[in-house]
């Protein structure tokens, strides 16, 4: 990851460190807009394996034996992704074709039962942009395999459904999830970018809210505690930090 955002701005915690990994994963967040944090991602996903392998799984596997392949991969991030996780089992999931309540997708799921990544992070910007998409996107593009993950950030759980293809109504709710609770940035939206957005949220004057910026927002994030901000509006609301319209950058 140091590689990927820069090596100057690599932790100095030890490298087997998880809070040196948080470190590096909040600075690229705040360097880059929220297109490059994705792509950065993806690429440091791509870094994990041999440059031929993730083509190859494609025609050799993903599209012959989409249900091996499903569940091999199910199989295969329980087992490397525990230490990034947490506990982790594997578990029926939802396929492309399957109706609401239908979950054929036999042992193709995996149930992240507290991500440790989410519940470290604070931060449903960091979860979307870090991890959710470019993870997604890593699968589809170049492993050739749909899947799907659907954090919840109530419970922190967080399900992948390896065989199905995620919907633009999906990414839309992802997108949209209001700022939690225990953000870094303690929830500090600017009125500007919640009432400029295109999406039909409520319109919010909180005076608070005027002078709070989320840190990843700041040019020179320095202070990574930012003051708190009480507006019962907010929890309404959604991260702007994930808007697609916004006219500052984007995370």
């Amino acid at each position: 990851m140091a590689e990927q955002i820069g090596t100057e701005y690599d932790s100095d915690l030890p490298k087997d460190d998880y809070q040196g990994l948080m470190e590096l994963a909040g600075t690229m967040n705040v360097k880059y807009d929220k297109k490059e944090v994705q792509r950065l991602s993806q690429n440091i996903l791509l870094t994990l394996f041999p440059s031929w392998l993730p083509k190859a799984f494609g025609w050799m596997f993903a599209k012959p034996f989409p249900i091996f392949s499903a569940r091999m991969n199910a199989w295969a991030t329980a087992v490397a992704g525990t230490w990034l996780m947490g506990e982790c089992e594997i578990n029926d999931c939802k396929i492309d074709g399957d109706n609401d309540d239908e979950k054929s997708g036999i042992q193709q799921g995996l149930l992240v039962k507290r991500c440790r990544f989410l519940e470290e992070s604070g931060c449903a910007s960091v979860c979307v942009n870090s991890c959710k998409l470019p993870t997604q996107l890593f699968f589809i593009e170049d492993m050739g395999l749909p899947l799907t993950m659907e954090p919840d950030y109530e419970t922190y759980e967080c399900q992948f459904s390896f065989g199905l293809s995620p919907t633009a109504e999906d990414e839309l709710e992802a997108k949209g999830t209001p700022c939690l609770s225990r953000c870094p940035s303690s929830g500090g939206l600017r009125s500007k970018h919640i009432n400029d957005a295109k999406d039909p949220l409520p319109k919010i004057n909180c005076p608070t809210m005027e002078k709070s910026k989320c840190f990843m927002m700041e040019d020179d994030a320095k202070d990574l505690l930012r003051p708190k901000v009480n507006c019962p509006t907010m929890e309404k609301s959604k991260c702007f930090m994930m808007e697609d319209d916004s006219n500052t950058l984007e995370v």
